[in-house]
C-alpha cells in the first residue's frame, strides 16, 4: 500500500512539472524569440521537460525537508 502511494504522489508531481516546464518553456521562447509557437516546437518542449521534472521529483522525493514527527 505504502508503494502504491508513493507511485501515485510521484506521477502526480510528475505531470505537474511537466505542464509547469511546458508553460514555462513556451513562454519564455515566445518572448525571447518572438517566434510562432508550432506543435513540433512542442513537442520538443515536452521531451526536454520530461526528464528534467523527474529527476526533480526523484531528487525531492529523497530529501526529508520536514521530518515526520514519530508517534509516542
Amino acid at each position: 500500500m505504502e508503494f502504491t502511494k508513493r507511485i501515485e504522489v510521484f506521477l502526480e508531481f510528475l505531470i505537474f512539472g511537466v505542464i509547469m516546464g511546458v508553460v514555462e518553456d513556451i513562454t519564455a521562447i515566445a518572448l525571447a524569440t518572438g517566434e510562432p509557437i508550432t506543435l513540433k516546437m512542442i513537442v520538443i518542449i515536452i521531451l526536454v521537460a520530461i526528464p528534467f521534472a523527474a529527476i526533480g521529483e526523484l531528487i525531492v522525493d529523497r530529501i526529508d525537508i520536514v521530518k515526520k514527527k514519530q508517534k509516542s
